[in-house]
């Protein structure tokens, strides 16, 4: 699929998005409530935590940074979810090609928001005043080794920090805890034992450090642990201050380190949240209902 610009109209040079998305998405009832259906059995088996919602602006363009775990497919959704139940707001969220290429799939992940995750439609989508949540560490980052969890994999990555300069749009850090707890990791992807994974990795035309681990859940399954999952938002970084820099690759490479360190501090707070937690896993929390005090 090609990421070729279309135009709203032949009366209009503002841009579309990429793939006929839609600018702008409102949710009818029906699919409030069909969000909230399906975001039943999540709730229910990740007991998630939120923290420092209210710091989200309430209105104008938005750009969510956050940690990429291991389950970004589980985690990422449920904060959007609860963003939108509390402030009525959408997280438009940017996706992998491979998502986006797929007939049918395509249609759905737009009709909620969603679209395909290249610059053109993050910086439009600001520019909108809408809500954009990216992670720059993406896949290298969820695929990091099982000595690595909820560490930041930035380097090189500033392409979030300059469309929020561009766009004028507060960044807001989003720390995610959780999604690393769910799996073991049986072998890295690095592992000798991976080789042939990595291979056919490769085969895809995409790089070998995306290799997925081979991972475990709950007992021998797939079925991931029921722990908590952990939230938090942290003040809006004004990126007002770097719109005027003389070398604009300097300004985002200076702004990436300080939504960095945001960022990290969140999940300091989260891990520390977590550890505190009596009811973490689901016999913590049956042993919590059972004896309160």
């Amino acid at each position: 699929m090609s990421d070729r610009v279309t135009y709203l109209s032949d009366k209009t040079d503002r841009p579309a998005l990429t793939d006929g998305a839609p600018l702008h998405v409102e949710l009818s009832d029906l699919d409030r409530r069909m969000l909230d259906v399906l975001a039943v059995p999540g709730r229910a088996w990740f007991s998630p935590r939120f923290y420092g919602l209210d710091r989200l602006p309430t209105d104008g363009p938005v750009l969510l940074v956050g940690n990429h775990t291991l389950t970004g497919g589980l985690d990422a959704p449920m904060l959007a979810h609860e963003i939108l139940r509390r402030t009525g707001r959408l997280a438009r969220g940017l996706a992998e090609n491979v998502l986006i290429d797929v007939p049918g799939l395509r249609d759905v992940l737009h009709h909620l928001g969603v679209v395909r995750g290249n610059r053109h439609n993050c910086t439009t989508l600001l520019r909108q005043g809408e809500i954009v949540a990216v992670f720059p560490g993406g896949g290298r980052e969820a695929m990091s080794g099982k000595q690595e969890k909820y560490v930041l994999n930035w380097k090189g990555r500033t392409g979030f920090a300059q469309m929020a300069i561009e766009a004028g749009a507060p960044i807001v850090p989003m720390g995610m805890i959780g999604g690393d707890d769910v799996y073991d990791v049986v072998f890295d992807g690095a592992h000798p034992v991976m080789r042939p994974v990595r291979g056919l990795v490769q085969a895809l035309g995409l790089r070998a450090s995306l290799t997925p681990p081979l991972i475990r859940g709950l007992g021998p399954t797939l079925l991931p642990k029921p722990e908590r999952f952990y939230f938090s938002l942290g003040d809006p970084i004004d990126t007002s201050a770097w719109a005027d820099a003389s070398d604009p690759a300097e300004a985002a490479l200076e702004l990436q380190g300080v939504v960095r360190k945001a960022l990290e501090e969140e999940i300091r707070f989260l891990l520390a949240q977590r550890d505190a937690d009596r009811g973490r896993s689901l016999l913590g929390r049956v042993m919590q209902a059972a004896n309160p005090a």
